[in-house]
């Protein structure tokens, strides 16, 4: 996920599940969870918008894969939908020029004899200014993540972060642009005051 200063954002989301053999697919399939259809009306809202679906099948491994991307206007309004009820995602004003950004991770009940510590969530949070404080359990640059196997992640946890925001969401083209007509105006205009 990435998350900008006014509280938009992206967030891609992939994950996976073995199947024993293609028999099982469609019974799978059937649940929805691996249907783009059934996957769009889950993340489809008034405050997302669903940019790419792929659900695909992989015979090399037997695994069935996912990934969805979407835009949202608030982090906040992701625990309107359905599938994020349970998340508490929050955004809130922190100290001078800072922002506060809590997120809830619920528990993960696998059930029918699976063994939940083969399974791991990873959560990455890409944050568009200087990061404070947090309690990620690891951190690229302005990239946290949060890894946890299913017993780790217990009856929840919480993600934490304090940072303070850029002001521009990113860096506009036309400031590339427009500074680099700049540069060559003045190159220009050097060579000619050279030549005189």
């Amino acid at each position: 996920m990435t998350i900008y200063p006014d509280g938009s954002g992206k967030m891609k989301i992939n994950y996976w599940m073995n199947f024993h053999s293609s028999e099982n697919i469609p019974v799978i399939e059937s649940i929805g969870i691996f249907n783009p259809d059934s996957i769009r009306n889950e993340f489809s809202s008034d405050f997302t918008k669903v940019t790419f679906i792929e659900a695909k099948s992989d015979t090399t491994d037997s695994t069935l894969h996912a990934i969805i991307h979407l835009d949202f206007t608030h982090v906040d309004s992701l625990s309107k939908l359905k599938v994020f009820s349970q998340y508490e995602f929050s955004l809130k004003d922190g100290a001078s020029g800072q922002k506060i950004y809590t997120q809830f991770i619920p528990p993960i009940t696998t059930g029918f004899g699976i063994d939940g510590s083969k399974y791991s969530v990873t959560y990455n949070i890409d944050f568009r200014g200087d990061i404070v404080t947090h309690n990620a359990t690891n951190q690229i640059g302005k990239n946290l993540s949060w890894s946890y196997t299913l017993p780790e992640i217990g009856r929840g946890k919480t993600i934490s972060v304090t940072f303070k925001p850029f002001k521009l969401k990113e860096t506009p083209y036309w400031i590339f642009i427009l500074s680099g007509l700049v540069l060559l105006v003045v190159i220009i205009f050097l060579l000619k005051k050279k030549k005189d």
